[in-house]
């Protein structure tokens, strides 16, 4: 194989001609994440404490001088912001090259850390459900919502990495 027609070096379980689309048999896309190198690995640790500060410090959860939070934070929001991290890490991760091509985002990732973003925040310090609804609609409304918001989050961050690693274990067919 020389360095002009390399072809990408597979998985060896995760890529056997198939039709595109179709997964392989008895292979779980959870199953790939134990063939991952150390690499994408330490991308997804990496990604995840990047995720922790992004999200932790302009919702004041980690404190700092910068940013305040007139509302204490929820005792689901940790949690919350825990498994965030861990899946925008994973799916972070999905992204380093190391085996099949993944198929494109979906931007379901971005959406779902978001809402997450939104959904750990404090209701009244977020400028636009202030705006839309006022200090008491931002308390009873946009507060009530936080929850679901919170769920919506996750439920799409599991599913972007979901279909990000059924890529790494389906492969469409080259023509011939």
């Amino acid at each position: 194989m020389d360095a002009v027609t390399r072809e990408p070096q597979l998985h060896p379980e995760a890529c056997v001609p198939v039709d595109a689309g179709v997964r392989l048999q008895n292979s779980s896309p959870w199953r790939t994440l134990a063939g991952w190198p150390a690499r994408r690995w330490l991308v997804a640790a990496a990604s995840a404490v990047a995720t922790v500060l992004v999200i932790g410090i302009p919702t004041a959860m980690i404190p700092t001088p910068i940013f305040g939070r007139e509302i204490a934070t929820t005792s689901w929001a940790w949690p919350v912001l825990a498994l965030t991290a861990l899946l925008g890490g994973l799916i972070l991760a999905t992204y380093v090259r190391g085996g099949a091509d993944a198929p494109q985002g979906s931007g379901a990732g971005t959406a779902g850390g978001l809402l997450a973003y939104f959904a750990v925040g404090c209701p009244v310090c977020n400028k636009l459900a202030l705006l839309a609804l006022g200090y008491t609609g931002a308390l009873q409304w946009f507060g009530a919502a936080q929850p679901i918001l919170a769920v919506a989050g996750i439920a799409l961050l599991v599913w972007a990495l979901w279909k990000r690693l059924q890529g790494e274990v389906s492969c469409p067919v080259r023509p011939a």
